[in-house]
């Protein structure tokens, strides 16, 4: 994934700058953050994680089969967050993970962000989600793409954050082996999807006022993020490296 980002920003002839960081939790295992700061991808970051150990009291009632398990966990998980410098690409966010309590249990998903919804891409985007779900379940697409509308909303805003996609969680069939080959496919399919969009829009030009409204609506991106996101309060709770965690965030934003 990684490596495909930097073939595109080597073929808008720049020089990206890319920080890698390790990290360890204190309570048992950690991860390695790629974040990716170039010409076409102004921010994107990509984070791998392993951990393991007690949840804190306070969130043991929050977490399936944590309290019967004493608190113990064991977590590993991939998420990346793009921001573009083109306020014609939207922003996009992927996520897969596995978690064992008493429990265990897949989720994830992928959604979309647009500035300017655009109604050719936002088809393709939905087509080509339902043809992945559809090879394993299909029920998983319905299901999980009204899950992502409800999830993606912004109460106080009353208002989504984007066209949506597919969320997950709690996925834990009699098939183990055909939960994890979904969970695969999803950010398969997310990497196919996005480089698609990417292409189809990386050489058209934009103008001052599209990209004031992209800083714009970054800002609901980041509002999302520390009110309502699961994952940042699953970060947090587990007490996850704090700039793993924030790694979502733009790299410039503003309100009105």
């Amino acid at each position: 994934m990684i490596e495909s980002f930097l073939l595109i920003e080597k073929q808008s002839s720049a020089e990206p700058k890319i920080e890698k960081r390790k990290w360890d939790r204190p309570g048992g295992g950690g991860g390695e953050s790629t974040i990716i700061f170039g010409n076409v991808f102004e921010k994107v970051g990509v984070n791998v994680s392993k951990v393991h150990g007690k949840f804190a009291d306070s969130a043991i009632n929050e977490i399936p089969g944590a309290s019967e398990s004493n608190g113990e966990f064991w977590a590993s998980g991939i998420s990346l967050v793009s921001h573009m410098q083109s306020p014609l690409i939207p922003a996009a966010h992927m996520n897969t993970r596995l978690i064992y309590t008493s429990k265990q249990w897949f989720g994830g998903g992928m959604d979309f962000t647009p500035i300017y919804k655009n109604e050719e891409d936002c088809k393709y985007i939905h087509e080509s989600i339902k043809m992945t779900c559809d090879r394993f379940d299909t029920g998983y697409y319905p299901k999980f793409k009204e899950q992502c509308d409800n999830y993606f909303f912004l109460q106080h805003r009353k208002e989504p954050r984007g066209i949506g996609g597919i969320f997950y969680d709690n996925l834990s069939s009699s098939n183990w082996e055909n939960d994890f080959e979904f969970t695969k496919a999803v950010g398969e399919a997310f990497l196919e999807i996005y480089l698609h969009i990417i292409r189809k829009h990386i050489q058209k030009s934009w103008t001052k006022e599209q990209r004031e409204n992209q800083l714009i609506k970054r800002g609901r991106y980041v509002e999302f993020n520390l009110l309502y996101d699961r994952g940042t309060r699953f970060g947090l709770m587990t007490d996850g490296n704090p700039d793993a965690i924030m790694m979502s965030m733009p790299p410039l934003v503003k309100w009105l």
